[in-house]
């Protein structure tokens, strides 16, 4: 065996890994296989041989634990809530429903306005209960500030920030519009990715973070009118 200048180093390092119990633990809970590979592959560091054909050619033999995500979790690098669930009552393009079940559901200044909701999805092609869900969850059902001072229900920007309208009314075909163009006209046909553009997490003009509860929250009202 030749022993290079860095024979220290290298002794140091097997004996540091190897001393570990916490990833001999790790090891041995993989497979026996594994782990067989692993300390093979340290004793070779000191005799510096060619191990990367051996090494290549029995990972491949060698079975990977799987990875299983519990009570349908997310992975840390997908925010919670984006999930891209269907919701229960289907498509969100215009789907039939009565004033009197819409507004079954609405508050405040939504009161009352389950056919104005009805007519701009008829007009825009938008499920009404979609624009409805916007609403309330854009203005606390109806009792926004913005929704009282403004008529704004759907927290439509203009260039001066918040847009204020001459009505509701006004308001909620603004928001018809601009789903049916701008969202669901380039293919985004779930709330999740609706949401993603709409109410993006991490804007700069959302510094409390409200954005992270939008998808939930307009499923949480949309799944309400399929009761």
């Amino acid at each position: 065996m030749n022993i290079g200048d860095d024979w220290f180093t290298k002794s140091m390092l097997i004996n540091t890994l190897y001393g570990n119990k916490n990833l001999q633990t790790q090891i041995g809970n993989a497979s026996t296989e594994f782990s067989q590979l692993f300390l093979s592959v340290l004793n070779n560091i000191l005799t510096e041989t060619d191990i990367e054909p051996r090494v290549a050619s029995e990972m491949s033999a060698v079975p990977v634990p799987s990875v299983k995500l519990e009570n349908n979790s997310l992975p840390p690098s997908m925010p919670a809530g984006m999930t891209d669930l269907p919701a229960k009552n289907g498509t969100l393009r215009f789907n039939a429903i009565s004033a009197e079940q819409v507004n079954r559901e609405l508050d405040g200044k939504l009161q009352g306005m389950g056919d104005v909701f009805i007519s701009a999805g008829k007009t825009f092609n938008v499920n009404p209960a979609l624009l409805a869900s916007i609403a309330q969850h854009e203005t606390g059902n109806g009792k926004s500030r913005a929704a009282h001072e403004k008529n704004n229900i759907a927290g439509m920007m203009g260039i001066n920030g918040l847009k204020s309208y001459a009505s509701v009314e006004e308001s909620i075909m603004d928001m018809a519009r601009n789903i049916s163009k701008n969202y669901l006209g380039s293919g985004l046909t779930s709330i999740a990715k609706i949401g993603a553009k709409y109410a993006p997490i991490g804007a700069s003009n959302d510094p409390t973070g409200l954005n992270n509860h939008w998808v939930t929250g307009v499923t949480k009202y949309f799944n309400r009118f399929s009761v």
